[in-house]
């Protein structure tokens, strides 16, 4: 926003905006000729806010600057010397746009299959590490920046990831991992029961036709949960297309716990989790290339079944 003497506010029929990433030293400074029609705004009473339709990308840092501009009969412009550079950055996805993802992760998610562990695959050295120096704990780590650029939980949450994911044949967890060839199991009731928050944070793939879903678990009440609360869409437990836990219609039996059979769950527990509450044993597969993780992978900008538009 700015303000023009009465002067040039009357003889104004354009304003030129610069719009470029930071990171790019050189301005766009186009030759108005050949402006887009969308870096146009048409000059109206002050005071006034030019807005343009841009497609932002999110934590992203961004330059701006304006030129004042009569329109000529000939077609040419009269123009201003451009405005001082304004700099600003770009935030996370807000809650809005997580839950445009959110939808459309819903179309991708299939029908829900039942399974009965939540597990984790790791080397060897991870597992005597976590025994030797931190008493048995898996401890929660930062989250890195892996799926959509605009996340808000990509390295400002701390959790303990997991999979759900099951085989259709046998309805148990896949028999190969590029993650390690040891794999410490957890009943799912341990991590997902009437006492935990469960929130949607990502949707995404890497290049590939499959998509990866990530959702977090919380204990309600903790750091984790209040994190969550207002930047991510909470789901109902017993009701959602990615990972339910609902009550069993005879008393004295288990939960029924189900995941979402047509995308990859990546399930994040924002607590410690006790090695003693489940078991650590070798994968009856083969241990596959680390290059198959998803970790700091890159969203696929290019994917039309998870990419959203964020206009500003």
């Amino acid at each position: 926003m700015w303000n023009m003497p009465p002067e040039d506010t009357a003889r104004a029929t354009h304003f030129f905006i610069d719009l470029s990433r930071k990171e790019n030293r050189h301005p766009n400074r186009f030759k108005h000729r050949d402006v887009p029609t969308k870096l146009v705004a048409k000059a109206v009473s002050l005071p006034m806010a030019v807005r343009g339709h841009w497609f932002l990308s999110p934590r992203t840092e961004y330059c701006v600057a304006v030129q004042t501009a009569v329109r000529q009969p000939d077609g040419d412009y009269l123009v201003s010397e451009w405005s001082p550079v304004v700099e600003f950055c770009t935030g996370d996805y807000a809650m809005e746009h997580l839950q445009q993802l959110l939808d459309k992760a819903n179309g991708s998610a299939g029908r829900l299959l039942r399974f009965s562990v939540f597990y984790r695959n790791q080397h060897p050295e991870y597992f005597d590490y976590v025994r030797r120096e931190c008493g048995g704990l898996m401890r929660p780590a930062l989250k890195d920046s892996s799926g959509s650029h605009g996340s808000p939980i990509n390295g400002k949450l701390h959790g303990v990831f997991f999979s759900c994911n099951t085989e259709f044949d046998t309805g148990l967890p896949p028999r190969d991992s590029p993650y390690g060839p040891l794999r410490f199991q957890i009943p799912a009731g341990h991590l997902l029961n009437p006492n935990i928050s469960l929130y949607f944070a990502d949707f995404y793939c890497m290049y590939t036709a499959y998509h990866y879903v990530v959702l977090v678990l919380a204990p309600v009440g903790t750091e984790g949960d209040n994190f969550c609360r207002t930047r991510l869409p909470r789901l109902d437990l017993a009701s959602n297309p990615f990972l339910t836990c609902t009550a069993s219609q005879r008393q004295g039996e288990e939960p029924v716990y189900c995941h979402a059979s047509d995308v990859i769950m990546e399930v994040l527990f924002t607590e410690p989790v006790n090695l003693d509450q489940g078991s650590v044993e070798q994968i009856s597969g083969h241990h596959q290339l680390m290059s198959l993780t998803t970790a700091n992978a890159k969203k696929d900008p290019s994917c039309k079944v998870c990419n959203i538009s964020v206009g500003r």
